[in-house]
């Protein structure tokens, strides 16, 4: 790991401020940036941290429906959501292990935007709005392929604010080794539709999977997406799956995920 400065900032204003040195990273959970750095894999000349801002954390009900602070951890999004929006609070305590539910945040899940995370499944598929200190980014707009976003340098995401659908649901099968999603389907329905959205599959990142969205919001029942088969062509091949395999879990964890719903 490379020499760095660290600077712990108390306000968003402040962190902006930090952020404009050549060189500045943000730093929330660290549960990736870290370990790239040991890799010698990125070398930030200063670390930014975003745990200090209290306005950043939290989690509670208000216009728009849930609003979690983005350096909220997982382990208090669980908590938090857990009578709100319970599909999220359970995908929330289904993220790695203890240790990495308590430093790890959603902000910083969102701004990393790994391809096998879970956070982007609820995000996509509640159709969530990323707040950031300059603007609010619908989630149909954020996720622009893999570890891309939509985010500019500098640009801090404060507050994840998820509308509460009626019935919704997160099912994943898990990678035993890392706890990332293999494949993860997050189903939500709201009084206008469906949607669902998959993590851990395409080489594209996270996405929704439209016709299943389109029957499932006709009929919302597992067996309605019987007829449909997901192409293959763009999904992760890797020691753990071939292709094929991948766009199978998409459509049996889908119909998993509308029954748990």
């Amino acid at each position: 790991m490379h020499n760095f400065d660290f600077v712990k900032p108390a306000s968003v204003a402040d962190a902006v401020k930090a952020l404009s040195q050549d060189g500045a990273q943000p730093l929330s959970g660290g549960q990736t940036l870290i370990a790239t750095m040991k890799q010698r894999l990125a070398d930030p000349s200063v670390l930014v941290s975003l745990t200090g801002i209290a306005e950043m954390k939290g989690v509670c009900t208000g216009e728009g429906g849930l609003h979690v602070g983005a350096a909220t951890v997982h382990a208090d999004v669980a908590k938090g959501a857990a009578k709100i929006y319970p599909a999220l609070a359970a995908l929330a305590g289904g993220i790695g292990d203890p240790a990495v539910r308590n430093r790890g945040t959603i902000g910083g899940s969102l701004a990393n935007n790994d391809p096998a995370a879970c956070y982007p499944a609820a995000v996509l598929g509640s159709g969530a709005v990323i707040v950031t200190n300059k603007r609010k980014i619908a989630a149909d707009d954020y996720f622009q392929g893999m570890f891309s976003t939509a985010l500019d340098d500098g640009e801090i995401i404060t507050e994840v604010a998820f509308p509460i659908p009626e019935k919704a649901a997160y099912v994943k099968f898990n990678q035993p080794a890392s706890r990332f999603a293999l494949t993860g389907v997050f189903v939500a329905r709201y009084a206008d539709g469906v949607r669902v959205a998959v993590t851990g599959a395409s080489n594209n990142g996270v996405f929704r999977w439209a016709e299943a969205e389109q029957a499932l919001s006709a009929r919302f029942d597992a067996a309605a997406i019987g007829g449909l088969a997901i192409d293959a062509a763009d999904m992760i091949a890797d020691l753990h799956g071939t292709p094929a395999y991948r766009a199978n879990l998409v459509k049996v964890l889908t119909a998993r995920a509308v029954a748990a719903a």
